[in-house]
């Protein structure tokens, strides 16, 4: 694809990563067959080819409208279109640059601005998120189904074993799902306990960043990626192996933190170096899991699993397949799942602010997960669950 940036864009470090990013695309159109808006809307400007052709016209000059910015709103990030691209288009980190740009030339209304700000704020705020969602586990029985089915049910974290093992790894203590199900982060530091790692909880670090980075806070997610390298770095410059994040939505944007602090010089080697420590959960099971599956397999029995593959986990980190390999070595049975590549439509805060596109996928996807009657249903992200 041949670019002309506009002055205001083109010599600086998103205009150069833009441009790059642009050239790359061919206009094969690979991409729309596995993008979810474009199979629900069917309007070429839903797809990432079209908002590729919105982005390349605002960044050359041409006025942005609340137009342009709808439809890179309705795009769910979810790098489907990644997966499928032959040329390697980075279309997740163009379209990040393309809704700055439009935010910036095109002022979103006050509700919409106080919206997003409600979101981001109410869900930083771990003892104001915790408290509201304690209010509405006993509220759940009287409240619209609707609203009540995004309320988790209470459940115990269980055990987190004490540190005692020569092998050491960080955990994200992260914002949302803390609250939401403590069980997770818990079972992970069993199941590294079982293997011989000491799973470590660092309070003072916090949200991965994600989520103000994709509600237009683009500062308030860098000050959160310093924050946590900042905390996690004494530990990471001692004697821990890696940084283990248990919803795939965190671990990808941790991953990236590399990529977020290049050009900051106090950070860019720090950040780098903490984006390569970060692994997901099947990354490290995946190396140790032989050791213990005869016997996690007696403990559960076979069982029929339906496996929800996050986005984040099989297109933003290329993971894709890595959690079913080790559900059938255990003895499991996966049953079909169709169209397993399309989001499910939480997308971090898209279930909320694109409602109506979000319960479509949502309902496609759960057609598609229960139609091999599973006995479970498993997922490797929170957002998903």
């Amino acid at each position: 694809m041949q670019t002309a940036l506009a002055d205001f864009i083109r010599d600086t470090p998103a205009g150069r990563e833009a441009n790059a990013i642009l050239r790359s695309c061919v206009h094969c159109g690979f991409c729309t067959a596995t993008c979810p808006t474009y199979l629900l809307l069917g309007d070429e400007q839903d797809s990432p080819r079209g908002r590729i052709y919105l982005i390349k016209e605002m960044l050359e000059g041409n006025a942005a409208t609340a137009k342009t910015r709808l439809h890179l709103d309705r795009c769910l990030t979810c790098r489907s279109c990644e997966t499928t691209c032959p040329s390697g288009v980075q279309y997740g980190r163009l379209v990040d640059i393309g809704r700055q740009v439009v935010d910036e030339h095109v002022p979103r209304s006050l509700a919409s601005r106080a919206q997003r700000w409600l979101i981001r704020e109410g869900l930083l705020a771990r003892p104001l998120f915790a408290a509201g969602l304690a209010i509405g586990r006993l509220l759940k029985p009287v409240l619209p189904a609707a609203l009540g089915a995004k309320i988790l049910d209470a459940r115990p974290a269980g055990v987190w074993p004490a540190a005692k093992h020569r092998r050491k790894m960080l955990a994200l203590d992260s914002c949302v799902q803390g609250a939401l199900a403590p069980g997770i982060d818990a079972a992970l530091a069993r199941v590294l306990d079982r293997i011989g790692i000491s799973l470590l909880r660092v309070p003072a670090a916090g949200c991965c960043g994600a989520l103000p980075h994709h509600l237009s806070g683009e500062a308030r997610a860098l000050a959160m990626v310093r924050r946590n390298i900042d905390v996690w770095w004494p530990h990471v410059d001692r004697d821990v192996e890696a940084i283990v994040v248990t919803a795939s939505g965190c671990g990808v944007m941790v991953k990236d933190y590399g990529h977020l602090l290049r050009d900051d010089r106090a950070y860019a080697e720090k950040a780098k170096r903490i984006a390569a420590l970060t692994r997901d959960p099947v990354e490290v099971i995946g190396a140790e899991w032989p050791r213990i599956a005869p016997g996690i397999a007696m403990d559960l029995g076979a069982q029929k699993v339906a496996f929800q593959s996050p986005c984040s986990l099989q297109h933003g980190m290329k993971l894709k397949g890595r959690v079913e390999e080790i559900l059938l070595a255990l003895g499991h049975e996966l049953t079909p799942v169709a169209d397993a590549h399309l989001c499910c439509g939480s997308a971090g805060t898209y279930s909320m602010l694109q409602p109506k596109l979000s319960r479509e996928l949502k309902a496609a996807k759960q057609k598609a997960l229960e139609a091999g009657r599973p006995d479970v249903i498993a997922t490797a992200n929170i957002g998903c669950l």
